[in-house]
């Protein structure tokens, strides 16, 4: 049978809460996220709360109690995921959502050194982490463009020479004529510096008629 805290390892657990929940969400407030500061400590109170009350209240099982938090933090998580031109946007918030409830649930369990560490490693990889990241899409960018110009059968063709020529790989998906025009849609992959030198070519072709990337 676990022993009851004391009410001042209570406080100590209810400040654990604030601060991990609360620095966790200064990044995403920071960042302008959808999750920030006061939905990460309500996050992490409420797995904090409903862990405690599984272990020292309820008369079940403290694992179906954890459960049911990571499904309920889930759904939670889903909502800040969406779609955006062509890109899925909310994914770190939604892991940052669902590490803060384990987090939380690891402070009701009093694994304070664990919970320490996790904290840092999270709060690493929100703030270092980012940087790699920009790095990388600097080197490694993937755009759909679509370009539409006068009905020529070798303008498609015409237009991946250019890509080539900047440095670019690409994946034709399809292409269509729609009004007269020539329609090309492709997926391509470069650096950005290659990306910005296609997109100048492109904006200054006197071909193109319609460019969207």
């Amino acid at each position: 049978m676990n022993t009851f805290p004391t009410p001042e390892q209570w406080l100590v657990r209810l400040a654990l809460v604030v601060i991990i929940g609360g620095l966790v969400g200064a990044e995403r407030e920071y960042r302008s996220k959808s999750a920030g500061f006061r939905t990460m400590i309500l996050i992490c109170l409420g797995s904090f709360l409903f862990t405690t009350f599984s272990i020292y209240i309820s008369t079940a099982s403290p694992d179906r109690i954890a459960s049911n938090i990571v499904t309920g933090i889930g759904f939670l998580g889903a909502g800040v995921i969406f779609k955006s031109d062509n890109r899925v946007n909310g994914i770190t918030t939604a892991a940052t959502i669902w590490a803060v409830a384990a987090l939380g649930m690891g402070i009701a369990m009093g694994q304070y050194i664990l919970v320490t560490a996790s904290t840092l490693i999270l709060l690493a990889a929100l703030f270092l982490l980012i940087r790699l990241e920009h790095v990388i899409d600097r080197v490694n960018q993937s755009h759909n463009y679509r370009i539409a110009g006068e009905y020529r059968e070798d303008l498609l063709n015409e237009f991946e020479h250019i890509m080539e020529e900047c440095h670019l790989s690409y994946t034709r998906i399809r292409r269509q004529k729609n009004q007269g025009n020539m329609v090309g849609y492709w997926i391509v992959q470069g650096s950005e510096k290659s990306h910005n030198e296609f997109t100048k070519q492109m904006l200054n072709h006197p071909s193109v008629k319609e460019f969207e990337f």
